[in-house]
């Protein structure tokens, strides 16, 4: 709890140098507080950004904007950007390499399932055969553990609001399916 509260201050202050910031390294600079400066998140529970779909990337700083998507950090951070920096912030981080977060692979058993799951939900009819995602749907290979986890969990108590038919998904799925889908995407 005091590293959220420390890193959330840290963005805070982050935030009022962004308020001057001109060029897109600066107005990104805010960014890395969390989202980590090579890219790996520095809560595990924190999405990774880099290399993630620009149009998914505009569409979450658009939700955060407008309060459909909740987060106390990033509320107050997407408010203080126009929709020209959210698509340039997009664009930048869309175009920096996908990071190795040093996950390992899911055991061939789980991988198995979290495969017949992923069918019988539809998965790749979005996120496409290896989860890289495409436009505004978000890559989830190689996403961290506690954050696609988390994100589950999200979605199946509607705590994240702004895409419902992704809540309605993961009510229809098992736990045991979701756990092993969190295993599998974690390990691409």
């Amino acid at each position: 709890m005091f590293g959220k509260l420390m890193m959330c201050g840290a963005a805070l202050l982050l935030m009022a140098a962004q308020a001057r910031a001109e060029t897109i390294e600066e107005k990104v600079q805010v960014c890395t507080g969390c989202h980590g400066e090579d890219g790996k998140p520095v809560d595990k529970t924190i999405p990774t950004i880099w290399g993630q779909q620009a149009g998914y990337l505009y569409i979450q700083l658009r939700d955060f904007k407008r309060g459909d998507r909740k987060s106390e950090i990033m509320q107050p951070i997407a408010t203080q950007f126009e929709r020209d920096d959210m698509l340039a912030i997009a664009e930048y981080f869309s175009q920096k390499l996908w990071p190795d977060l040093g996950q390992p692979r899911a055991p061939k058993d789980v991988a198995e399932k979290a495969v017949s799951a992923s069918r019988s939900v539809g998965c790749p009819a979005c996120h496409l055969d290896r989860f890289q995602g495409d436009g505004t749907v978000p890559r989830l290979a190689g996403m961290g553990r506690d954050y696609l986890a988390k994100t589950i969990a999200d979605f199946r108590t509607r705590a994240r609001g702004n895409n419902p038919g992704m809540s309605d998904l993961m009510l229809a799925t098992s736990p045991d399916d979701l756990a092993a889908l969190v295993d599998y995407l974690a390990g691409l």
